[in-house]
């Protein structure tokens, strides 16, 4: 067990593998003390047919009221799927109260893929989102999400200097660390880390499939390495072969997601 204490804030699906659900056992299984703040509870996640939607937005003051009260501090964050605009604000006000010295901000912006946001997504959330990524330390956009973040038109057929360039425009927006992730060529995938106007691409053999949370997944075992000081390159590559070999023991009729457990058992 390592000494640190870390706060996800991500909303959390009852059914499904994906944001907490997968955050939670994957940061505590590497020795992670893993706190949340939980945005919204789902029935279930929205591949499936109908769900329910509890938004907890106006329980956050009265969650942070008691934290205050038992001086409670966090050595690093986590934030993934937020949903609203109004929940960037709330983060920011979680970093000025309860981070510890020296404390990490890591940052999935998780509102688009393929070329496209997400249902619920607009041009207001992408600019709220470029704001809060003023305080990370590090940051994980796909490269939807990093076109939309920099004003770039995306481009289906791209290639890794394209990529290159967008970490190189998200440079303007954050101080932090950039890894561009999911980054796709025909044989392969690849996570572009740029870093004071350097660029790094690890490639992996891509797996020809896709499958609900293997972004979350990605996210949590990445921060877990990460945080444990074994770098980014380290981690990057720690954190695709955990989804790939995720995505390998999956049933192919299991549409909702993947079979992290088994995976995770097996570490």
């Amino acid at each position: 067990m390592s000494d640190i204490r870390l706060l996800t804030m991500q909303d959390l699906s009852c059914v499904g593998q994906c944001s907490l659900t997968v955050a939670l056992p994957i940061l505590s299984a590497n020795g992670i003390e893993t706190c949340v703040l939980p945005t919204a509870i789902l029935s279930n996640h929205t591949m499936f047919e109908s769900w329910s939607y509890l938004d907890l937005t106006n329980e956050t003051q009265n969650i942070f009221r008691h934290w205050k009260n038992n001086n409670f501090k966090f050595d690093a964050f986590l934030l993934g799927y937020l949903g609203k605009p109004e929940l960037m604000q709330i983060a920011k006000e979680c970093f000025a109260a309860f981070s510890s010295d020296g404390a990490q901000v890591i940052i999935d912006p998780v509102f688009g893929d393929n070329g496209k946001l997400y249902p619920g997504f607009d041009a207001n959330y992408v600019n709220e989102m470029r704001k809060l990524l003023k305080h990370a330390d590090v940051i994980l956009p796909n490269v939807t999400e990093a076109c939309f973040l920099t004003d770039t038109e995306y481009r289906p057929d791209y290639d890794i200097s394209f990529v290159e360039i967008l970490g190189e425009k998200l440079s303007e927006i954050t101080n932090g660390k950039i890894i561009i992730t999911g980054a796709l060529s025909e044989k392969d995938i690849a996570e572009v880390i740029y870093n004071k106007n350097k660029s790094e691409v690890i490639t992996h053999k891509l797996i020809p499939q896709s499958k609900h949370g293997t972004g979350d997944i990605f996210a949590s075992v990445f921060t877990a390495n990460y945080l444990l000081g074994k770098g980014e390159r380290n981690s990057c590559e720690t954190a695709a072969k955990f989804v790939a070999d995720c995505l390998l023991s999956t049933d192919k009729d299991h549409f909702y997601g993947v079979d992290f457990e088994r995976v995770l058992k097996s570490r």
